[in-house]
């Protein structure tokens, strides 16, 4: 990838398209995955040292969202389950980053 693709134009497509129109989430999901995000954001930035506005895709690679879900084991105290769901909100994310890069590098 050539470019670095800032975190908050993805969040904000995933938030208002992907997740509000085309899966019509419920409030309730929708405050989850935020939550999700927000924490992995705010790891993510400590960890790396740099402000969450930021940080590109490319910096929540496999090893920072694995110590990330360890954290939220060891000194958040969550439960698998608690864990597991916040893995499934990181999940749908890159899924959705994934297609928007394809998107973007893909000639129509």
């Amino acid at each position: 990838m050539s470019e670095h693709l800032l975190l908050a134009p993805l969040l904000e497509s995933y938030f208002r398209c992907r997740l509000t129109k085309q899966r019509n989430a419920t409030s309730a999901t929708l405050a989850s995955y935020r939550d999700a995000l927000r924490m992995l954001i705010l790891f993510a930035a400590a960890r790396l040292r740099k402000k969450p506005a930021a940080l590109a895709l490319e910096d929540l690679d496999r090893d920072l969202v694995l110590a990330f879900l360890d954290e939220l084991e060891a000194k958040r105290n969550n439960s698998v389950a608690t864990r597991n769901a916040r893995l499934a909100a990181i999940r749908s994310f890159f899924h959705h980053a994934d297609s928007e890069v394809i998107a973007r590098t893909v000639p129509i």
